[in-house]
């Protein structure tokens, strides 16, 4: 991976200019012009996974909108392959001026292959990376990512529809929220033909979450 690339950034009145190599990579607005929304957030994030060459998918309530039913969240979920080298320039790619990150979280992260947030705080949007182990499930998202258009113009890897249903099945183990279940049903309403349903029972199975796809799955006939 080429992360030897110099990134730095410049202010320049209300926009901050990336600058990766010699050529300005992409912008973001600051809060000292127009407010920033999610979609300037997202659009930034996904130049400079794009510029430094490291592999990602968005997951969670995001790619859920992709495949699904379009519901608000202010928290952008993306999947990234990561190590030592790399968490530095992607450190590196988010201005102290606009982001809020910790160089040492991303350290903390990498070695223990567990989540890290990138925090917009003019506009009170958050990322939240996840670090993907080497083998296991959460690579596989990144393995079998799609490349859509996410934003107008803009294209970026999402993670497919039956990995998003996993995410959610995950999330609704582990908190309990009925919005995750509402995604699910949101996907397999709209995204159906595209699922491949024999990846995702046993992908279920094998993470313990059958009986709460299968219920969902009851719901929706």
């Amino acid at each position: 991976m080429p992360t030897e690339l110099l990134v730095s950034w410049l202010l320049l009145g209300p926009v901050t200019y990336i600058l990766i190599g010699m050529k300005i990579a992409f912008t973001v607005k600051s809060s000292e012009g127009c407010a920033v929304d999610q979609s300037e957030v997202l659009k930034f994030a996904l130049a400079a996974l794009e510029q430094l060459k490291l592999p990602y998918a968005v997951v969670g309530s995001f790619a859920s909108s992709v495949w699904g039913e379009s519901r608000f969240t202010q928290d952008i979920d993306i999947v990234i392959h990561l190590d030592a080298t790399s968490a530095t320039a992607l450190y590196q790619a988010f201005p102290p001026a606009e982001f809020y990150v910790s160089q040492l979280a991303i350290d903390e992260a990498v070695r223990l292959a567990r989540p890290f947030n990138v925090i917009h705080p003019g506009s009170g949007n958050k990322i939240d990376f996840m670090v993907a182990r080497p083998d296991g499930w959460s690579q596989k998202q990144i393995d079998r990512r799609v490349k859509l258009e996410l934003l107008p113009n803009v294209s970026g890897y999402v993670a497919s529809p039956e990995d998003v249903i996993l995410g959610k099945l995950i999330y609704f183990r582990e908190g309990g929220s009925d919005k995750h279940l509402r995604d699910i049903t949101g996907i397999l309403k709209v995204s159906d033909s595209l699922v491949d349903h024999f990846y995702l029972d046993d992908q279920a199975s094998m993470l313990g979450v059958l009986e709460i796809l299968r219920n969902v799955q009851d719901s929706c006939k």
